[in-house]
């Protein structure tokens, strides 16, 4: 083990292509979640290549060379020798005994397993970062965003390879049931449904209890692949279901709703902002620390659209909502309403701001 150990103290680290991203690794210990190809292991090296390479330790569990047991018995010891200051282990498994040193990095797809070590979840990329992986800032740009979504492998590929190799690391990186369950819920993605529903369309291809189902539908959402948005004053009404990247959708399921999409893109980026959100019926997103509401209308026009705030008019004046956000794809402008302000904002315009 301590050969091992030797070899890879000496192996060299590459972080290529990398681009920023807006979560910043902190000088203390800490374990970076997040779903698999979000980046989470470059931005992890890309902080590491900044240091001395004889102050660093990288371990990926996944290597196969590596025994647990064997590892517990010389990591401390092979740490203290080199003068090792900061450990990272990617794919860390909790069997693993962690060392005493200044600072100790784990990654992983579930939360942190110790209480003194924080979690920072790592989203996939954003519209904000998908544009550094964009050669130009154009119209093209958003295009671009609604077809390959945030996995930071999307740029590398061919288009002919996309679906295959999403599948592919979706396939390794999750339970034989968790997938099959993402598989569920990229069908019926931006809309309500519950996990008795998804057990009930589950039960009749294989063999599984309820128990069973419900258990790995919450480790998809603990792990970040699915989110789940409540209904408004209705806790225990079906919520909706939104997927982690909206190119799950195009991997996992043949069905097309344009809009359904850009309503999960929306979401996201609420998300990404730590915007707190709901839905009601016939609005979107209610968001009660803004008393705003925001409206997913890819191709809205103003005929529709008055009529929609007709459907609402009960929600804006019970609860005294004073702004409404229509998101477009390339439609901006402002419509006069007697209860509240509604702003007409294209998704880039959107999402770039503040």
């Amino acid at each position: 083990m301590e050969i091992l150990l030797e070899e890879l103290y000496k192996t060299d680290l590459h972080a290529e292509r990398y681009q920023p991203r807006k979560l910043t690794i902190p000088q203390t210990s800490c374990h970076i979640m997040g779903i698999t190809n979000s980046g989470k292991s470059t931005l992890v090296k890309n902080y590491l290549l900044a240091r001395k390479k004889n102050t660093y330790l990288y371990i990926d569990a996944h290597d196969i060379r590596l025994e647990t047991l064997l590892l517990n018995q010389y990591l401390e010891n092979f740490c203290k020798k080199n003068s090792i200051e900061i450990l990272v282990i990617d794919n860390y498994d909790p069997a693993i005994l962690l060392p005493n040193i200044p600072q100790i990095i784990t990654i992983s797809q579930l939360p942190s397993p110790h209480k003194h070590i924080p979690t920072l979840q790592l989203f996939p990329l954003d519209y904000e970062e998908f544009l550094a992986f964009e050669y130009k800032y154009d119209s093209t740009a958003l295009k671009n965003f609604f077809v390959l979504g945030g996995f930071t492998s999307m740029h590398t590929l061919q288009q002919d390879q996309r679906v295959l190799t999403i599948q592919r690391i979706l396939r390794c990186s999750l339970h034989d049931i968790e997938f099959a369950l993402l598989v569920l819920c990229a069908k019926f993605n931006s809309q309500k449904i519950s996990p008795f529903n998804l057990y009930e369309r589950l039960k009749q291809t294989r063999k599984i209890s309820k128990d069973k189902t419900y258990r790995y539908f919450q480790t998809l959402q603990t792990k970040g692949y699915i989110h789940l948005v409540e209904k408004f004053d209705h806790a225990k009404a079906v919520k909706k279901v939104y997927l982690c990247d909206t190119f799950i959708k195009s991997a996992l399921s043949t069905e097309k709703h344009f809009g359904r999409m850009f309503e999960n893109i929306v979401f996201l980026e609420l998300l990404k902002n730590n915007i707190k959100c709901y839905y009601s019926d016939d609005i979107d997103f209610y968001i009660p620390s803004n008393n705003e509401i925001i409206l997913c209308k890819p191709f809205a026009d103003e005929r529709r659209l008055f009529k929609k705030l007709e459907m609402i008019e009960a929600f804006l004046f019970t609860h005294s909502i004073e702004k409404i956000t229509v998101i477009t794809m390339n439609k901006e402008g402002s419509i006069t309403h007697p209860l509240s302000k509604v702003a007409i904002i294209p998704f880039d315009i959107w999402a770039l701001g503040d």
